[in-house]
């Protein structure tokens, strides 16, 4: 009989109680929240690696991130292309803006715009003029590199017979309203967009298994919001001018160089700076822990 009761109630209280807490504990580890504390301290580690790459690295990574980022800007193509001409049709149309934003932040390749706070985290943490010069090195390798490929990819989208006449179309189109809204609408239209990509990087390490449909929410906003991105906008940019309907000088004036300096007002000087503002008096007096949660 009193086998049967134990066989009944099961393992001894005391020792299943003990499993029973570990389990529950890892389970709301896991469903708990990474604290901003965290978040930061895993940006901040990650700007610190990135800063310590190679010259030759940040070179081939940011080429390749300027050129595969066009993929932003077929992939939109292709949807206004094929889609009915309804009024609605551009928010379908928008989400082929997410495809080049997916290859290259999910292939770990370097973008200028996520740059802009990944590595200017360990700048404000240390305040040192070498690290200051390292990020202002990788900035200037990783915008030019990027520049490069999208430009190329821009001339890549101009040979004959690339595309359909329909994409063609498309692409001109696209390309022709991106480049073509004036100095002042360029750049405060670029700031929102250095948000959301800042958003969206200090919001990735609490994704866990969710990446792509954050980086799709994201990105999304940014060409349903009608904002101006400087990568994928140089893709269009040099379509434009391989094709030579805009002036150089012109397009420096009016696009390229308002739209950069709204994308780093809005991912560094705007979101950077409210979020070292959440954890500046943790980072400096030592409160906490990296493995603090919010409750």
């Amino acid at each position: 009989m009193a086998e049967e009761h134990h066989r009944a109630t099961g393992p001894d209280p005391a020792g299943g109680g003990a499993e029973t807490e570990e389990r529950e504990e890892a389970f709301v580890l896991e469903a708990t929240r990474l604290s901003a504390r965290l978040i930061y301290e895993v940006i901040r580690r990650d700007g610190e690696a990135e800063l310590d790459r190679p010259f030759v690295s940040l070179l081939w990574s940011g080429f390749a991130a300027g050129i595969l980022i066009s993929l932003s800007v077929l992939g939109e193509a292709i949807f206004r292309a094929n889609l009915p001409d309804t009024s609605g049709a551009f928010l379908i149309e928008n989400l082929g803006y997410s495809l080049g934003f997916v290859v290259v932040i999910l292939g770990r390749m370097q973008l200028f715009t996520e740059n802009t706070i990944t590595t200017v985290l360990p700048a404000i943490t240390r305040r040192s003029l070498s690290c200051f010069r390292a990020m202002m090195r990788l900035w200037g390798v990783v915008l030019g590199a990027n520049v490069l490929g999208a430009l190329l990819a821009g001339w890549f989208m101009t040979i004959p017979g690339v595309f359909s006449d329909d994409m063609t179309e498309a692409i001109t189109g696209l390309s022709r309203h991106a480049v073509g809204m004036g100095t002042w609408d360029s750049f405060i239209r670029a700031v929102p967009a250095g948000v959301l990509v800042a958003s969206l990087v200090w919001i990735m390490p609490s994704a866990r298994g969710n990446e792509l449909l954050v980086i799709l929410a994201f990105t999304w906003a940014i060409a349903a919001g009608d904002f101006t991105h400087i990568i994928a906008g140089s893709v269009e940019m040099g379509f434009l001018l391989w094709r030579n309907e805009l002036d150089l000088v012109e397009v420096l004036m009016t696009f390229f160089l308002p739209v950069l300096a709204g994308n780093v007002v809005g991912g560094t000087a705007i979101f950077t700076m409210l979020a070292w503002g959440q954890v500046k008096n943790e980072v400096r007096q030592g409160r906490g822990s990296p493995a603090d949660h919010d409750h």
